[in-house]
Protein backbone atom coordinates (compact mmCIF):
# COMPACT_ATOMS: atom_id res chain seq x y z
CA UNK A 1 0.00 0.00 0.00
CA UNK A 2 2.89 2.20 0.70
CA UNK A 3 4.24 1.91 -2.69
CA UNK A 4 0.65 3.09 -4.30
CA UNK A 5 0.77 6.36 -1.90
CA UNK A 6 4.58 7.10 -3.07
CA UNK A 7 3.36 6.62 -7.14
CA UNK A 8 0.10 8.74 -6.09
CA UNK A 9 2.86 11.46 -4.69
CA UNK A 10 5.26 11.41 -7.60
CA UNK A 11 2.17 11.47 -9.73
CA UNK A 12 0.92 14.98 -7.97
CA UNK A 13 4.07 16.31 -7.59
CA UNK A 14 4.42 15.61 -11.69
CA UNK A 15 1.25 16.76 -12.27
CA UNK A 16 1.12 20.11 -10.50
CA UNK A 17 4.96 20.61 -12.48
CA UNK A 18 2.47 20.67 -15.62
CA UNK A 19 0.02 22.00 -16.55
CA UNK A 20 -0.80 21.56 -20.41
CA UNK A 21 -2.18 18.08 -19.17
CA UNK A 22 -5.85 17.02 -19.46
CA UNK A 23 -8.33 16.51 -17.09
CA UNK A 24 -7.38 13.66 -15.05
CA UNK A 25 -8.92 10.43 -14.22
CA UNK A 26 -8.40 7.55 -11.84
CA UNK A 27 -10.12 4.27 -10.74
CA UNK A 28 -8.49 1.66 -8.28
CA UNK A 29 -8.35 -1.74 -9.68
CA UNK A 30 -9.25 -5.26 -7.92
CA UNK A 31 -5.59 -4.99 -6.03
CA UNK A 32 -6.10 -1.96 -4.73
CA UNK A 33 -3.61 -0.10 -7.32
CA UNK A 34 -4.95 3.69 -7.98
CA UNK A 35 -4.58 3.89 -12.22
CA UNK A 36 -4.03 7.90 -13.34
CA UNK A 37 -5.18 8.97 -17.19
CA UNK A 38 -5.42 11.79 -18.54
CA UNK A 39 -7.44 9.86 -21.72
CA UNK A 40 -10.03 7.30 -19.77
CA UNK A 41 -10.23 3.95 -22.03
CA UNK A 42 -12.74 2.55 -19.31
CA UNK A 43 -16.07 3.11 -17.95
CA UNK A 44 -14.06 2.71 -14.02
CA UNK A 45 -12.64 5.89 -14.49
CA UNK A 46 -13.85 8.60 -12.69
CA UNK A 47 -12.73 12.67 -12.67
CA UNK A 48 -10.27 13.14 -10.15
CA UNK A 49 -8.96 16.31 -11.12
CA UNK A 50 -9.81 19.33 -13.66
CA UNK A 51 -6.81 21.30 -14.57
CA UNK A 52 -6.87 24.99 -14.77
CA UNK A 53 -6.67 25.15 -18.26
CA UNK A 54 -10.00 23.58 -19.10
CA UNK A 55 -11.01 25.22 -15.65
CA UNK A 56 -10.54 28.36 -17.49
CA UNK A 57 -13.26 28.31 -19.82
CA UNK A 58 -16.20 27.17 -17.21
CA UNK A 59 -18.20 30.40 -17.12
CA UNK A 60 -18.16 30.74 -20.81
CA UNK A 61 -18.92 27.54 -21.46
CA UNK A 62 -21.91 27.59 -19.32
CA UNK A 63 -22.92 31.31 -20.46
CA UNK A 64 -23.23 29.58 -24.08
CA UNK A 65 -24.61 26.87 -23.23
CA UNK A 66 -27.48 28.67 -21.47
CA UNK A 67 -27.71 31.05 -24.41
CA UNK A 68 -27.59 28.55 -26.86
CA UNK A 69 -29.88 25.86 -25.15
CA UNK A 70 -26.44 23.07 -25.42
CA UNK A 71 -25.84 20.88 -22.74
CA UNK A 72 -22.50 22.09 -21.22
CA UNK A 73 -21.25 19.25 -21.12
CA UNK A 74 -21.69 18.28 -24.96
CA UNK A 75 -19.70 22.07 -25.58
CA UNK A 76 -16.79 20.90 -23.02
CA UNK A 77 -15.96 17.33 -25.02
CA UNK A 78 -16.15 19.37 -28.48
CA UNK A 79 -13.87 21.73 -27.04
CA UNK A 80 -11.51 18.58 -25.64
CA UNK A 81 -11.69 16.91 -28.75
CA UNK A 82 -10.99 20.04 -31.21
CA UNK A 83 -8.22 22.11 -30.09
CA UNK A 84 -7.64 20.44 -26.53
CA UNK A 85 -8.43 23.33 -24.73
CA UNK A 86 -5.51 25.35 -26.65
CA UNK A 87 -7.76 28.60 -28.00
CA UNK A 88 -4.93 29.27 -30.41
CA UNK A 89 -4.91 25.77 -32.54
CA UNK A 90 -5.31 26.38 -36.19
CA UNK A 91 -5.94 22.81 -38.00
CA UNK A 92 -4.18 22.18 -41.19
CA UNK A 93 -7.81 22.87 -42.68
CA UNK A 94 -7.78 26.34 -41.40
CA UNK A 95 -9.88 26.02 -38.07
CA UNK A 96 -9.48 28.08 -35.34
CA UNK A 97 -9.63 28.49 -31.77
CA UNK A 98 -10.94 26.28 -29.18
CA UNK A 99 -14.13 25.09 -31.05
CA UNK A 100 -12.32 24.91 -34.25
CA UNK A 101 -14.34 27.09 -36.28
CA UNK A 102 -13.55 27.24 -40.05
CA UNK A 103 -13.73 31.17 -41.03
CA UNK A 104 -16.89 31.10 -42.77
CA UNK A 105 -18.63 29.47 -39.97
CA UNK A 106 -16.67 32.01 -37.66
CA UNK A 107 -17.98 34.99 -40.18
CA UNK A 108 -21.67 33.62 -40.74
CA UNK A 109 -21.75 33.52 -36.29
CA UNK A 110 -20.48 37.00 -36.50
CA UNK A 111 -17.05 36.56 -34.86
CA UNK A 112 -14.10 38.64 -35.34
CA UNK A 113 -11.73 37.44 -33.22
CA UNK A 114 -11.79 33.24 -33.90
CA UNK A 115 -8.97 33.51 -30.96
CA UNK A 116 -11.21 34.84 -28.48
CA UNK A 117 -12.72 31.95 -26.06
CA UNK A 118 -15.91 34.15 -25.37
CA UNK A 119 -16.67 34.56 -28.93
CA UNK A 120 -15.22 31.20 -30.23
CA UNK A 121 -17.27 28.90 -27.84
CA UNK A 122 -20.23 31.49 -28.39
CA UNK A 123 -20.35 30.37 -32.10
CA UNK A 124 -19.56 27.07 -31.81
CA UNK A 125 -22.44 26.20 -29.50
CA UNK A 126 -24.80 28.02 -31.70
CA UNK A 127 -23.35 26.02 -34.76
CA UNK A 128 -24.37 22.76 -32.68
CA UNK A 129 -27.49 24.21 -31.46
CA UNK A 130 -28.61 24.97 -35.02
CA UNK A 131 -26.97 21.17 -36.33
CA UNK A 132 -29.21 20.06 -33.44
CA UNK A 133 -31.75 21.30 -34.84
CA UNK A 134 -31.41 20.43 -38.27
CA UNK A 135 -30.37 16.66 -37.75
CA UNK A 136 -33.37 16.18 -35.23
CA UNK A 137 -31.58 16.38 -32.10
CA UNK A 138 -29.86 13.18 -33.19
CA UNK A 139 -26.57 13.89 -32.01
CA UNK A 140 -24.63 11.19 -33.85
CA UNK A 141 -25.04 13.22 -36.76
CA UNK A 142 -25.09 16.67 -35.35
CA UNK A 143 -21.20 15.64 -34.39
CA UNK A 144 -20.64 14.59 -37.86
CA UNK A 145 -21.63 17.41 -39.51
CA UNK A 146 -19.93 19.21 -37.01
CA UNK A 147 -16.92 17.64 -38.01
CA UNK A 148 -17.45 16.76 -41.79
CA UNK A 149 -19.62 19.46 -42.83
CA UNK A 150 -23.66 18.89 -43.18
CA UNK A 151 -23.32 18.30 -47.00
CA UNK A 152 -22.16 15.07 -46.35
CA UNK A 153 -24.24 13.70 -43.49
CA UNK A 154 -26.66 14.62 -46.27
CA UNK A 155 -25.32 13.25 -48.79
CA UNK A 156 -25.00 9.89 -46.69
CA UNK A 157 -28.01 10.27 -45.09
CA UNK A 158 -25.78 8.84 -41.89
CA UNK A 159 -22.41 9.30 -40.48
CA UNK A 160 -19.89 9.59 -43.42
CA UNK A 161 -17.55 6.89 -44.03
CA UNK A 162 -14.73 8.94 -42.94
CA UNK A 163 -12.29 7.18 -40.48
CA UNK A 164 -11.82 11.08 -38.50
CA UNK A 165 -15.20 11.28 -38.98
CA UNK A 166 -16.37 8.27 -37.01
CA UNK A 167 -13.37 8.62 -34.64
CA UNK A 168 -14.82 12.25 -34.10
CA UNK A 169 -18.21 11.41 -33.19
CA UNK A 170 -16.89 8.62 -31.12
CA UNK A 171 -14.31 10.31 -28.91
CA UNK A 172 -16.98 13.58 -28.28
CA UNK A 173 -19.33 10.67 -27.25
CA UNK A 174 -17.66 9.24 -24.83
CA UNK A 175 -16.16 12.37 -23.66
CA UNK A 176 -19.51 13.84 -23.15
CA UNK A 177 -20.93 11.12 -21.11
CA UNK A 178 -18.17 10.97 -18.54
CA UNK A 179 -18.40 15.18 -18.71
CA UNK A 180 -22.31 14.84 -17.87
CA UNK A 181 -21.38 12.97 -14.95
CA UNK A 182 -19.33 15.24 -13.70
CA UNK A 183 -20.18 18.48 -15.10
CA UNK A 184 -21.99 20.18 -12.07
Amino acid sequence: MRTGFRRLGSFLLLLFSVNAWGDIYYYVDSNGVPNFTDSPTDSRYRLFLETGRKGRYAHEIRHAASANDVDPALIKAVIRTESNFDPHAVSKKGARGLMQLMPDTARDYGVDDAFDPGQNIEAGARHLHRLLLKFEDNLPLALAAYNAGEKAVLKYGQIPPYQETTDYVSKVLSLYRRYRKNFQ
